[in-house]
């Protein structure tokens, strides 16, 4: 064979080979993506890297959770809690499909000309980024976080997005979950927050390690004060729950624990 052709297959060869090892590598992302999220359509997330963030930045204090231990699905929180988070995170989670492109085009305009940044990021988006990601912002992480709320809108109910992104946000220093939230700051399951304790939760949500202070609450009853003014304005279409039946059903946190164990070995 003349040397110019042993160079061409030589050339074709490397060519094969690279095809090869990126399509190979593009499958392999894509099942170590798509895997995980099919999965917690069903089973419930135990941890988030968020929590093992936080705990390493305490000094790996054991008091700090790294696992969610009260897990409760949306029959078991108050709907007052859901339309408040809803009407101060996203009040188009049920109309849009990820993405909400009016405030991404309302926040792009104002961080071009505004010193005061602000985002645009949905609940299905946090959701993407608290189960599967990290916080710190750069262009891959928001990247990834473009993808995995895609797959999650594919693949998952907006049911299931709101219970997954309940039991998994950050509301506080160590606490995370709207369980562990109301328990801490109100001493009550989030069955029985009331409207103004949900609004109170909600308006911590943007900077929940910080704005629970108490030089902040002049600040958070604002927010508070508006999430209560739109919270009737927010409805909950997905869920037909008879809410009477489940005050009912969980008079106790024994009754709470217990159902939630059942949710889990069924």
């Amino acid at each position: 064979m003349a040397p110019s052709k042993k160079k061409q297959v030589k050339k074709k060869t490397i060519k094969i080979r690279i095809f090869k090892l990126t399509f190979d590598l593009i499958l392999c992302f894509i099942a170590l993506t798509v895997i995980p999220v099919l999965a917690y359509r069903i089973i419930d997330p135990p941890t988030t890297p968020l929590m093992w963030i936080r705990w390493a930045q305490s000094g790996y204090d054991n008091s700090f959770p790294r696992t969610i231990k009260q897990w409760r699905s949306l029959e078991e929180i108050s709907p007052q809690f859901l339309k408040a988070v809803i009407a101060s995170e996203d009040q188009k989670f049920f109309d849009h499909e990820g993405f909400d492109w009016y405030a991404v085009k309302y926040a792009f305009l104002n961080n071009l000309s505004s010193d005061n940044k602000i985002g645009a990021s949905t609940i299905t988006m946090q959701t993407a980024k608290n189960v599967f990601l990290w916080q710190e912002r750069n262009w891959l992480r928001k990247g990834l976080e473009v993808y995995f709320t895609f797959l999650i809108e594919i693949f998952w109910s907006k049911q299931r997005i709101l219970e997954v992104y309940f039991n998994l946000i950050e509301w506080g220093d160590g606490i995370f979950g709207c369980e562990a939230a109301s328990l801490k700051y109100f001493k009550k399951s989030a069955l029985w927050a009331s409207p103004v304790e949900s609004a109170w939760l909600a308006a911590i949500l943007p900077n929940p390690r910080v704005w629970p202070e108490k030089k902040y609450q002049d600040l958070v009853k604002k927010k508070q004060a508006r999430i209560l003014n739109e919270m009737p304005t927010i409805h909950l279409p997905i869920l037909d729950y008879n809410y009477a039946r489940a005050s009912t059903d969980l008079k106790s946190p024994d009754a709470l624990s217990s159902r939630s164990d059942q949710r889990r070995t069924s």
